[in-house]
């Protein structure tokens, strides 16, 4: 069986991951795709819990998210074009090193997030917003550090979504159009945007930048 196509969504708390997650899938279905949606595994042990995890908690918690996104990836029940992930154990492994110095995850995190065809990591420009779950704008800046230094440690490449409302939608289905443009008689090749290189989130406005080899 042909695994579906796999759009990653990642990025610090209160940045779009969610909003974007839906509104691309429901574009892609508009598309004439048949574009399924993976919600967040952490989100949904929170709320069914009343609290953040425990420490030997996020193991089980990122190879649930990883399962899930495999799951609809190779549905047997109805054949999926693309499945769009809002995150990936990647964040759980993100947020196990913030909060409890735990580097064990990184690993096995990054290995499943190998299976992406395409990262759209979200820029931190959106203001921020309290849900009773998320640990404020000042982790933001440092869970897009570390995320950063994940992806591009591993070899990763990604594509920075910044700007508000339909913009943000605008520069996803970019990123995506340039991954499928990159398919063809040659081999795939994984979208990098040039400023996952450089950092500077004053260039991540500018556009999409040049597909390379990773």
């Amino acid at each position: 069986m042909t695994a579906a196509a796999l759009i990653a969504i990642v990025g610090a708390e209160s940045c779009g991951k969610s909003t974007l997650a839906r509104a691309l899938t429901a574009r892609l279905r508009a598309d004439g795709l048949e574009a399924v949606c993976v919600d967040e595994y952490l989100r949904e042990f929170c709320e069914q819990h009343g609290r953040t995890p425990r420490p030997d908690e996020q193991a089980a918690i990122a190879a649930e998210q990883g399962r899930r996104i495999e799951a609809a990836r190779r549905s047997r029940l109805l054949p999926v074009d693309v499945v769009v992930a809002d995150t990936t154990a990647l964040m759980t492994a993100v947020y196990s090193e913030m909060i409890f110095g735990d580097r064990s995850l990184h690993e096995p995190a990054l290995a499943a997030h190998r299976q992406a065809d395409l990262t759209l990591l979200m820029a931190t420009d959106l203001p921020w917003v309290a849900d009773g779950l998320r640990d404020g704008p000042h982790a933001r800046a440092t869970a897009d550090r570390l995320l950063r230094g994940l992806l591009l440690g591993a070899g990763l490449g990604f594509s920075v979504i910044a700007g508000q409302g339909e913009a943000r939608l605008q520069a996803a289905l970019a990123a995506w159009q340039a991954w499928q443009r990159s398919l063809g008689p040659k081999p795939k090749i994984r979208w990098n945007h040039v400023c996952g290189r450089c950092g500077d989130p004053a260039c991540e406005r500018h556009g999409l930048g040049e597909p390379a080899r990773m």
